[in-house]
């Protein structure tokens, strides 16, 4: 059996930035075995499989080296760079089947522009675990699927040490630990960091997912609805944003690494 297999930085528009995810296009769904060690033998964040369903219309699905996720931005980005870069998808929009309901892509120019579900985090309790495994402790606590943790300023996102042993205590799957303040400059509205405990890659260099919680409440915040986002992971990732009435719209950029063949015996 043999897989075509693309490796692609997404929410960048240059190599090596970004956060990598390899897609694999599919013509029928394999076992749910055989996906997963595919994900861990790529040693990704994320590893995305879609199987067309329709004209313009996909399943796709999401494996980390240890689960399958019910929501991953980035791999969606690069699915999407695949369909409409590699596979020549005509028209300007596509659609996929998921986890978390039908996502729309548009191709917007040189962009890739996501419909994600919204939602909003609550104020919310700090587990101890959490409180103890960061250098720098946050000013307010909120949560949805991922805990959203707000501080001062970006230099407190920058300088946050994480110790992996301590927060690896906790157990939130899918979700994991975003750290957010406004950022300092005005063509920026806020960055952030995200930590997924008992992950293979414990710091995640762009999360598109969560975003689904950072928009509304950055949005709420700053009173406006279109914001830019930094992600100031070592790779770094840049993502434009836009609230809607029930959803999140998520613009970035997408480059390809690598394409190759996945052979099985």
């Amino acid at each position: 059996m043999k897989i075509n297999m693309y490796q692609i930085d997404a929410f960048t528009d240059a190599l090596f930035g970004g956060n990598p995810a390899a897609v694999c296009p599919l013509d029928n769904w394999l076992k749910d075995e055989l996906l997963q060690n595919i994900a861990v033998e790529n040693n990704l964040s994320e590893t995305a499989f879609f199987v067309q369903s329709a004209d313009n219309r996909f399943s796709l699905r999401w494996f980390t080296p240890e689960i399958e996720m019910d929501l991953c931005g980035h791999a969606t980005l690069a699915s999407a760079y695949v369909i409409f870069e590699e596979m020549k998808c005509k028209g300007d929009e596509i659609l996929f089947d998921t986890k978390s309901g039908v996502v729309r892509v548009k191709k917007v120019d040189a962009y890739y522009e996501l419909d994600f579900p919204s939602r909003p985090p609550i104020e919310s309790d700090l587990p101890t675990c959490i409180r103890e495994g960061l250098s720098i402790q946050p000013k307010e606590i909120w949560k949805a699927r991922d805990y959203l943790l707000v501080y001062d300023s970006e230099d407190d996102i920058k300088n946050i040490v994480p110790n992996s042993a301590v927060l690896n205590q906790i157990n939130i799957d899918p979700g994991g630990i975003i750290v957010t303040a406004k950022g300092d400059s005005e063509n920026v509205d806020f960055v952030s960091r995200f930590f997924t405990p008992q992950a293979s890659i414990f710091e995640d260099p762009v999360t598109g997912s969560a975003h689904c919680s950072l928009i509304p409440f950055w949005a709420n915040r700053l009173n406006k609805t279109k914001l830019r986002a930094l992600q100031i992971s070592e790779r770094r990732g840049e993502l434009f944003c836009q609230l809607n009435e029930d959803s999140v719209s998520i613009r970035g950029k997408a480059v390809k690494y690598l394409e190759g063949i996945i052979t099985i015996f």
